[in-house]
């Protein structure tokens, strides 16, 4: 009865910091001027990404090192879109300097947002569903399927980087000026963009979460505790690894759309090995298994790395090591983990405190019927 009275403060506790995080959110236009309300833009997009690869690794087990590959595609599909409207549907400058004649036919149903916006998520899925109904029905695991995701990687910069003249090469592409027709230099469109970050960041959390309480959740963790026991009882796990691949891979894809409305460029660099493997640090850094960690660490890793490079432009990068190695050596849960290692420390403390006490009144109240 404890226990559950426990749980239930805590729950009310956590969703109540929920709501206020939320509204924290909404109300930083208030308190924050447009540089820093455009990288907390970025960083929450960064965030949606986390979202994605904690449901995958710390619910599924399963770690991967190229969602950079699925956060470029959907950035990629949005610059492509965002490009075409800034050229007026003609051909762009980049590809004009390559010797093209015309608009690839690939390039031609990005004139339309209502293709290009569904695209960005679509294409990473299909690429997650393609690679893991290869890999998981072969069952190749661990770090057999890591290595195969970190080849990904170096198979799409290379082949990014190489098509110059339909991809921008390694400069990328940038030179957007509109959305919709809304200027993306105005203050009000950045306002909105912010705003439909916070809205995705939510939907997607709000998601994951449903998703991780519900049956199919349960069936995850078992498969990551133990992927045999869960097919000895009649689960499949390559289907339920292959659905969370591709939830996760959309969410990457959804995270590189927003990335490019807000920092106004993408290019490999964006989707190389590097990026890839700090995605995978963000949720280490705040503990994974736990979705809220995900988006800490994320948020704070970024905002690490960029007060870091302005306060030590020169060093930056050892503090940040630091961080890194902090965290693996003493924090193996991450901040989460370390919040509820303190929060139990209390509990028990104030458990003990309670026995205590009603220890003193029994030995209290024995006396007075001595006497």
């Amino acid at each position: 009865m404890l226990l559950h009275k426990v749980w239930q403060e805590k729950r009310w506790v956590y969703t109540l910091l929920l709501i206020a995080a939320v509204l924290l959110l909404l109300c930083a236009p208030m308190y924050l001027s447009d540089f820093r309300l455009n990288l907390l833009s970025k960083f929450l997009a960064f965030a949606i990404v986390a979202l994605g690869l904690d449901l995958i690794w710390g619910y599924t087990g399963i770690l991967s090192l190229g969602h950079g590959v699925f956060f470029g595609l959907g950035a990629y599909c949005m610059a492509m879109y965002l490009k075409l409207e800034a050229s007026g549907g003609a051909m762009p400058d980049f590809m004009s300097w390559s010797g093209l004649e015309g608009i690839p036919w690939f390039w031609e149903p990005f004139n339309y947002a209502f293709f290009a916006i569904p695209a960005g998520i679509a294409l990473p899925v299909l690429l997650a569903l393609l690679l893991g109904y290869l890999t998981f029905r072969n069952r190749i695991r661990g770090v057999y399927f890591t290595i195969l995701t970190q080849a990904l990687v170096m198979i799409a910069v290379t082949l990014f980087v190489g098509q110059q003249q339909y991809t921008g090469g390694t400069n990328g592409i940038t030179g957007f000026q509109t959305l919709l027709g809304m200027p993306l230099k105005d203050e009000a469109t950045k306002l909105i963009l912010y705003f439909v970050t916070v809205v995705f960041l939510v939907l997607a959390f709000l998601l994951c979460r449903y998703l991780v309480n519900s049956r199919t959740g349960r069936i995850l963790k078992a498969i990551r505790d133990g992927e045999n026991r869960a097919r000895f009882i009649g689960y499949d796990p390559a289907r339920y690894q292959l659905f969370v691949f591709c939830v996760s891979a959309g969410l990457a894809g959804l995270a590189g759309m927003l990335f490019v409305l807000h920092v106004g460029i993408i290019s490999p660099t964006t989707m190389g090995i590097v990026p890839s493997i700090e995605m995978v640090l963000w949720v280490a850094l705040g503990g994974r298994g736990t979705l809220i960690g995900a988006i800490i660490g994320a948020i704070a890793v970024n905002a690490a790395k960029s007060g870091l490079s302005e306060a030590y432009p020169e060093g930056w990068l050892f503090f940040l090591g630091g961080l890194f190695v902090v965290t693996v050596v003493f924090l193996p849960k991450g901040l989460t983990g370390l919040a509820a290692s303190v929060q139990t420390a209390l509990l028990s403390r104030r458990r003990w405190s309670d026995d205590k006490r009603e220890q003193r009144l029994s030995f209290l109240r024995k006396r007075n019927r001595v006497v």
